[in-house]
């Protein structure tokens, strides 16, 4: 009885070991890349051609699965995804729903540069790093 017990003990404690979540490998979107959708999105607004706007909604929509991008990005490429289509009438209304977006995609969603923190000297005004 006491063995079992063990048992179903150690594996209760090991368990939530196993649900750890494993790091994303999956690289952020360059710059060139959010550039490509940013004037393929452009060029949809002012051609209102179907080639350009399925070529924008087909390398923007894998990003929406980026487990990466902040939520702001995924937000900017929702909006870009639904208005990136072609209609009867381009309007400026129109032109324009889809280039705020595209303005703000390289913004919001490329990678952005960490600040690098300055060290900081010690109290007491002794800092061995100086000469």
């Amino acid at each position: 009885m006491r063995r079992p017990l063990q048992l179903l003990i150690g594996l209760s404690l090991a368990w939530p070991c196993g649900l750890q979540a494993k790091p994303v490998s999956m690289p952020l979107p360059t710059r060139e890349e959010l550039r490509e959708i940013q004037l393929l999105a452009y060029s949809c607004s002012r051609e209102n051609q179907s080639e350009a706007c399925e070529r924008t909604r087909t390398l923007t929509d894998p990003l929406m699965d980026h487990p990466r991008l902040p939520a702001s990005c995924k937000d900017t490429l929702w909006e870009l995804l639904q208005v990136a289509k072609v209609v009867s009438s381009n309007s400026f209304q129109r032109r324009d729903s889809i280039d705020r977006p595209a303005r703000r995609l390289t913004v919001v969603c490329a990678n952005p540069v960490k600040p690098v923190k300055p060290a900081t000297p010690p109290i007491g005004g002794f800092n061995p790093n100086q000469t």
